[in-house]
């Protein structure tokens, strides 16, 4: 016979495990703490404790960055299939009364940068729930809702055309942006590219500019975020863009640079007063999406 299994493997807690999951996508230990509503010396103890039951470390730490070590790698996809599991189990019963179709509205930019973060996340929390997502520009998502095509929506604004109405997200500054090493920028008159009429950057941009002296052309216009920046990395023009949204290869503009400063912009949420559970739920997902967003732009900052 086999001798009695008197020291049973330890168990992995699904607590660690979302706590280590949300270190490895974030690459930071204060950001996944707000993830997961622990504090960061909290953090710090579930992944000590995580290393002592796996006998290995998972992170490799420095005073800039964390990353994943070879083992921490394959502990992540355990991780992800365990977490996983677990909520296919919840939702079979905790989540299996909330089911509908949710329409979504949200301008270019930012359905590129934060939906798929928000969508992804929702799926796997809510997989009964369908959401339907509608991008436009801002004008045109106030009028949606109003109208009641759409149940929730993002839109941008500025500081002198807030919409009271709007439960604000994020605020940051408007920047110029030019090509790294481009030239755009001291052409005479000053090449703008710019979204089309009702984008909030477009009317920061105008505004500033017409306190100036400063001659400019509307020399590339496109209502996609992808189209901006090409004509940036082209040096066929510099536009107005979020901070967070400036890449490797391009730089900020400014007074030095004899552009005028153009302030802060928000991005606001409007959602149906109505509102049932399945969209209450998704305003939720987007709320914390933000939140971790902006916590990553603190620590990049």
């Amino acid at each position: 016979m086999n001798a009695p299994f008197n020291h049973p493997m330890p168990l992995l807690e699904l607590d660690v495990l979302r706590t280590f999951v949300a270190i490895a996508e974030t690459g930071s230990f204060t950001t996944a703490a707000n993830m997961v509503f622990r504090t960061p010396s909290a953090v710090s103890m579930q992944i000590k404790k995580l290393e002592e039951i796996v006998g290995r470390s998972v992170f490799s730490r420095d005073a800039r960055s964390v990353t994943l070590t070879a083992d921490g790698e394959i502990l992540l996809t355990y991780a992800r299939r365990l977490l996983a599991l677990n909520r296919e189990a919840v939702s079979k019963f905790v989540l299996s009364d909330i089911s509908g179709v949710v329409r979504l509205g949200s301008p270019d930019d930012y359905g590129e940068r934060v939906l798929p973060s928000v969508l992804k996340r929702f799926s796997l929390s809510h997989p009964s729930i369908a959401v339907d997502v509608v991008i436009d520009v801002s004008t045109n998502l106030r009028r949606r809702i109003a109208s009641r095509q759409l149940d929730i929506t993002l839109l941008t604004c500025t500081d002198v055309a807030a919409d009271p109405t709007a439960e604000i997200l994020l605020s940051e500054p408007i920047v110029w942006a030019g090509a790294k090493g481009g030239c755009a920028h001291l052409r005479d008159p000053l090449p703008l590219s710019l979204w089309e009429e009702g984008c909030a950057w477009r009317a920061s941009a105008l505004q500033s500019l017409a306190g100036t002296d400063r001659k400019f052309r509307i020399a590339y216009m496109s209502a996609f975020s992808a189209g901006q920046r090409a004509a940036i990395l082209a040096d066929l023009a510099v536009a107005p863009l979020p901070k967070s949204f400036l890449g490797p290869d391009m730089v900020e503009l400014t007074t030095d640079d004899g552009l005028p400063d153009m302030g802060n912009y928000q991005i606001g949420m409007l959602v149906a007063p109505d509102a049932s559970a399945p969209v209450r739920a998704v305003a939720d997902h987007i709320r914390a999406t933000f939140e971790m967003f902006s916590e990553t732009q603190k620590v990049q900052a």
